[in-house]
């Protein structure tokens, strides 16, 4: 069943399922292992943190007191392209767990802070 509404719980399952795509893709799993970590416990509390930053953007709730600009760009270069890859995963994991209406409004948010972050990345390196 997916969901019509947007809720704590069903942000949790996203990053369920959104993570386990991340680890087993072959350009990003690499990156996120690296700033993350291989164990269960760090990567339990990575998916509470970004569950809590977008319960914060998509409910107005939680705690997230996170600089998630400064966390990416402390990271190792990386293709831009890989935003594309994100997104792409992100929308396979929305269409997992919401209905099309829902998707729609988390998958814009999503597309605005990718390119929000790939501007500030990559905007030096553009002629």
């Amino acid at each position: 069943m997916k969901f019509e509404t947007i809720t704590q719980e069903n942000i949790a399952e996203l990053m369920e399922i959104f993570y386990e795509k991340v680890k087993q893709d072959k350009n990003l799993g690499p990156i996120f292992k690296n700033a993350i970590g291989t164990s269960d416990e760090e990567w339990k509390k990575h998916k509470a943190k970004i569950g809590n930053f977008w319960t914060g953007i998509l409910l107005g709730e939680g705690d997230y007191n996170g600089q998630p600009l400064k966390k990416h760009l402390d990271l190792p270069p990386f293709p831009e392209e890989f935003f594309d890859i994100w997104l792409d995963l992100f929308e396979k994991s929305l269409n997992k767990v919401y209905d099309e209406r829902i998707q729609a409004v988390i998958l814009q948010r999503a597309q605005m802070i990718a390119s929000h972050f790939k501007n500030m990345l990559y905007k030096f390196n553009k002629n």
